[in-house]
């Protein structure tokens, strides 16, 4: 009876102690010449509103990540990332970063066998890398 008890008020407060709470910052502007209305998630996404017409349009992007291990690897420009899909390119831009985990910045170029995850944007066809972790 006792174990009874005490099991069923573990499971009525887990929920209560486990509660998770989010913030969401948002910014909003408006272009007094055309009458847009620009609301911005900076974590995610834009949507935007004419003030005119009353459209909405909105936008969302999230952050992905490839694991795996550099296979090619072109400073400035590709890297190579064999992951369980199997191998993926990856165009790096000026705003590409290459950190450890820690989050400091790795200025020796990366090698064939390494470990890393790729965080990039977009859907395939148009994928903007973030950052590049190294994992080793």
């Amino acid at each position: 009876m006792k174990v009874t008890i005490a099991s069923l008020a573990c499971a009525l407060i887990a929920p209560i102690a486990f509660a998770q709470t989010s913030t969401t910052t948002t910014e909003t502007t408006t272009n007094p010449t055309t009458g847009t209305t620009t609301t911005v998630n900076p974590a995610t996404s834009t949507t935007t509103t004419d003030a005119t017409t009353g459209t909405s349009s909105s936008t969302t992007t999230s952050t992905t990540y490839t694991a795996g291990t550099v296979t090619t690897y072109s400073p400035g420009k590709t890297v190579v990332v064999r992951g369980p899909e199997g191998p993926v390119s990856f165009a790096l831009g000026t705003a590409a970063n290459i950190v450890d985990a820690a989050g400091k910045v790795v200025t020796a170029p990366l090698r064939a066998g390494q470990k890393v995850k790729v965080y990039y944007t977009g859907p395939t066809e148009k994928r903007t890398v973030e950052r590049v972790v190294v994992e080793d």
